[in-house]
């Protein structure tokens, strides 16, 4: 089966607070930071590949088959540290955890260094200049690094939506089309026959 999304629960943080604590030990932030790109990418490819997601997945396969290929796709491409999470992880039976067990690392990276998920979508692809612009306007907003996700939405017209957490800002022209259409709904009308009666009296 594939490796399932799933909220972190007492065993993820468990794996998580371990792997945590030798990042930190290991180089402190930056090191964090590293590990946590890694996981990201691995688990990202998992989801891409779905021979490989079976293959972290499996109950069938016995940790011991696993390991020489953990050898073969991680050694050498990911630090060490990474590396030998795996094959922790393998040893225990735990990789299909995996999903849950990088929503609480990257939770514990965020409460310690300030970061916060972005996902911003917009109606075209932005540039690296685009980016830039709207993380500083963000960090200087939310007082927290900003770590931004584009995504496209052909249904925009124009504007910008951003997702942080369970809060959505949405500045996207069909936003500001509906709102007005509301407002006019709403206080058109009265105007309306306010100015027409003011008319009327004046003649």
């Amino acid at each position: 089966m594939p490796l399932i999304q799933s909220e972190p629960d007492a065993l993820a943080r468990i794996y998580a607070t371990s792997l945590f604590d030798l990042a930190k030990g290991a180089g402190g932030p930056q090191a964090c930071e590293g590990t946590l790109g890694e996981l990201e990418d691995i688990l990202e490819m998992a989801r891409a590949n779905a021979q490989f997601g079976e293959f972290l997945s499996s109950m069938i396969l016995w940790s011991k088959e696993r390991t020489g290929s953990l050898e073969r796709i991680l050694k050498g491409r990911v630090s060490d540290l990474t590396y030998h999470f795996f094959q922790v992880l393998n040893e225990k039976g735990r990789l299909s955890h995996l999903p849950s067990i990088v929503a609480a690392f990257e939770q514990m990276v965020q409460h310690a260094y300030g970061r916060v998920e972005v996902d911003v979508y917009t109606a075209a692809p932005i540039d690296q200049s685009e980016s830039a612009a709207i993380r500083a306007r963000l960090q200087a907003m939310l007082g927290k690094e900003p770590v931004i996700h584009s995504y496209t939405d052909p249904a925009m017209i124009g504007g910008i939506r951003l997702q942080i957490g369970d809060q959505l800002i949405d500045g996207s022209v069909q936003t500001q089309l509906r709102r007005l259409r509301e407002n006019i709904a709403s206080t058109g009308g009265a105007e309306i026959r306010s100015k027409a009666a003011g008319l009327m009296e004046s003649n």
